[in-house]
């Protein structure tokens, strides 16, 4: 049994999704972030960074896993599966998992936070930070116009990437013109792990055609960016 420790938010589905999909059988453990829970000393001894998700696997002694792509990994390996163990096949699949923690996930997280959540609207880290997503994007969509998953077969390089990708209206980053990429988001979107995966701890409300959710959504991560 895992125990996964997890907010709705797109690190925390990458995990969700995970062992949805691995069939893994898991306990969610909420995060409250707006209280500030992540920076308790009972989470902090098992991440010490006191971000989420993160993981305790009952089976190994209570082996702690931080990081979203490092639990990813370790899942996959423990499941052996959507993670090659040929040497070519894993570095397909950790080259695009790390293009997603390190492109994907920060610049969108950045978008957000200069568009929707800083008090002061910075327009130019502003377009920094939604033309770079735009851009990164468009490199998704080449690689799927070559290959119906980003390496080859369906990994957790898809799982990843798509849990970030999918609040791409949050961020206001466009996909006008990627045909591949919508194909690609079409296909995750229906799959019955992304689903389930993408509504723990709790299904979140499409707040692109919600003013008063995004405004009160928005108020909440600003105060936890202030703290």
């Amino acid at each position: 049994m895992i125990d996964l420790y997890t907010a709705p938010t797109p690190n925390g589905w990458k995990a969700s999704a995970t062992l949805e999909e691995l069939e893994i059988p898991y306990e969610v453990h909420v995060v409250n972030l707006p209280k500030q829970e992540q920076r308790k000393e009972w989470f902090l001894r098992i991440n010490p960074n006191g971000r989420i998700p993160a993981i305790v696997d009952r089976e190994e002694d209570g082996l702690a896993v931080f990081e979203s792509g490092a639990v990813m990994i370790y899942l996959a390996e423990k499941a052996g599966r959507l993670l090659p163990t040929d040497r070519a096949g894993r570095a397909r699949v950790i080259q695009w998992l790390m293009f997603q923690m390190g492109g994907i996930g920060p610049m969108m997280g950045q978008a957000n936070v200069f568009s929707r959540y800083f008090p002061e609207k910075i327009q130019s880290a502003i377009d920094r930070y939604q033309n770079e997503s735009r851009r990164l994007f468009e490199v998704l969509d080449r690689r799927l116009g070559e290959s119906e998953w980003l390496a080859d077969d369906y990994s957790i390089a898809d799982i990843a990437n798509f849990c970030w990708v999918r609040t791409y209206r949050w961020s206001g980053v466009s996909i006008e013109s990627l045909p591949h990429l919508r194909r690609w988001m079409d296909a995750m979107k229906v799959r019955p792990g992304i689903i389930a995966g993408c509504q723990v701890p709790v299904a979140v409300p499409k707040l692109t055609d919600d003013a008063e959710g995004a405004e009160a959504f928005a108020k909440n991560a600003q105060s936890i960016l202030q703290r």
